[in-house]
C-alpha cells in the first residue's frame, strides 16, 4: 500500500518528474479511479507561487490536460489531472521515427485546437514541446492529443516571476522574441508549435537557432524533402522570426492548416485514381517502429516502455480484441510482396514447384466436381 495523501489520494508509482514536482499514478479513494497527481517537491515561496498558478487553471477542452482538483497534507501539496495512458509525442517519435505528413496534420490540428482554447482564457503556455503533448490510448482509432504541463504558464499581463533577462522554458524550444527578453505573448507559443511540427516530420529535434538565422538572412527556404509544399507554407509561417509576421492566433493557423489538408487530400485522391481515402491510423496500427538500437531515441523509450504503451492502447476502445504489435503491419506487407514476386515469376514462364496448385486452384491431376453442394442455391 502506497502513501495516502490527505486521506484520499494513494500514491502508487511515479510516472514523471519535472522542475517543480513529481507526477504519480494515484488512486482516488473518493471517486474510485486512477488519476495523475503532481506533488510539489520544494516548499520555497517561488515554487509554491508557480504551483498555485498552475493548479488554478481550469480549462475544459478535449485537447487540454489541466488540473482538476488539489489537496494539502502538512507541508506537502498536490493537484490531480486525468491519467493519460498513451505516452507523449516524444515517445511516439522514439518508437516509430518520422511520421507521415497526413498523420502529422491530424496531430497538429488537434494541438492548435488545444492552444486556441488556452489562449482564449488569456493564458500563454511558454513550454510547448513534444514531451508535453500527451496521447490518449485510442487503440487503432483516431489519435487524440492533449496539451499538458502548465508549470510555467502565465496569464497575459500578469506580473512575471523572473527577471526580464532570464529566459524561462526548455532550451531549443524558445521563440526569437523570448531570447531577446520580450514580454511573453501568444505568437511565441505558435513558434514552438512550428518546431514540434518539424520534429514530428523529421524525427529529430530541430535546430531553432539555425532556423532563425536562415529565415532572417535568406527568407523562407524551400520545403525540406518529404514535406509537401502546402503543409510547409503553414509551418514556415509559424516559424517566421518576426512575431508580427507570424499567425496572430492559433485559430488562424488552424484554418490555414485545414486548407493545406484539403489540398493534400485532393492530391492523394487524384493519385489513387478517384478511390476513397482511408483515415489516418494510430501508431499501434500502422506505423513501423524504429530499431531499438537507434542512438537518437529519447531517454526512457525502452522496450519495456513500448510494451506499457502498447498495453495502454490495447486497453482503450479495443479492449478484449487482439491488437497488432508495432511492426506487424510491415511484416504483413513484406509477406504480401514476396507472394506477389512468386506469382510474377510464374507468369514470366518459371517452373511451378511440384504439387503447387494451378491458377484454377487445383493441383495437377486433381479432379474437380461441378456438382452443387447440398443446401446451396445455384
Amino acid at each position: 500500500m502506497g502513501e495516502i495523501f490527505a486521506g484520499r489520494y494513494e500514491l502508487v508509482d511515479p510516472i514523471g518528474r519535472g522542475g517543480v514536482g513529481a507526477v504519480w499514478r494515484s488512486w482516488d479513494h473518493r471517486r474510485a479511479r486512477y488519476v495523475a497527481a503532481k506533488v510539489l517537491q520544494q516548499s520555497d515561496a517561488y515554487t509554491l507561487l508557480r504551483f498555485v498558478r498552475e493548479q488554478a487553471l481550469r480549462i475544459d477542452h478535449p485537447h487540454v490536460l489541466a488540473p482538476a482538483s488539489w489537496a494539502t497534507d502538512d507541508d506537502k501539496v498536490l493537484f490531480t489531472m486525468d491519467l493519460v495512458r498513451g505516452g507523449s509525442l516524444a515517445h511516439l517519435i522514439g518508437d516509430y521515427g518520422p511520421l507521415p505528413p497526413s498523420y502529422v496534420c491530424t496531430l497538429l490540428d488537434q494541438l492548435l485546437s488545444g492552444v486556441a482554447a488556452v489562449h482564449k482564457e488569456g493564458v500563454i503556455h511558454r513550454d510547448i514541446k513534444p514531451a508535453n503533448v500527451l496521447l490518449e490510448a485510442t487503440g487503432t482509432g483516431r489519435p487524440h492529443v492533449r496539451l499538458s504541463d502548465f508549470g510555467i504558464a502565465m496569464t497575459k499581463g500578469e506580473p512575471r516571476l523572473t527577471d526580464t533577462d532570464f529566459v524561462v522554458g526548455t532550451p531549443g524550444y524558445f521563440a526569437p522574441e523570448q531570447i531577446l527578453g520580450a514580454e511573453p505573448d501568444f505568437p511565441a507559443d505558435l513558434f514552438t508549435v512550428g518546431l514540434v511540427a518539424l520534429y514530428l516530420l523529421s524525427g529529430r529535434k530541430p535546430d531553432a537557432e539555425a532556423l532563425i538565422k536562415r529565415f532572417t538572412e535568406h527568407g523562407v527556404p524551400n520545403a525540406p524533402a518529404g514535406i509537401p509544399e502546402p503543409l510547409w507554407q503553414v509551418i514556415a509561417n509559424l516559424l517566421l522570426p518576426d512575431p508580427e509576421a507570424r499567425f496572430r492566433t492559433a485559430n488562424g493557423a488552424r484554418k490555414a492548416l485545414l486548407s493545406a489538408m484539403e489540398l493534400l487530400a485532393g492530391a492523394r485522391f487524384r493519385r489513387r485514381g478517384g478511390r476513397g481515402l482511408r483515415p489516418p491510423r494510430t501508431a499501434a496500427a500502422g506505423l513501423r517502429p524504429r530499431r531499438p538500437d537507434r542512438p537518437d531515441r529519447p531517454a526512457g523509450a525502452t522496450g519495456r516502455d513500448r510494451d506499457l504503451r502498447h498495453r495502454a492502447l490495447r486497453d482503450g476502445p479495443l479492449a478484449g480484441r487482439e491488437l497488432p504489435r508495432p511492426g506487424a503491419a510491415g511484416r504483413a506487407r513484406a509477406g504480401t510482396r514476396a507472394r506477389g514476386e512468386r506469382a510474377r515469376g510464374e507468369r514470366a514462364g518459371g517452373e511451378r514447384p511440384r504439387g503447387a496448385r494451378e491458377p484454377g486452384g487445383r493441383a495437377p491431376g486433381e479432379h474437380v466436381s461441378h456438382a452443387r453442394a447440398p443446401g446451396r442455391r445455384a
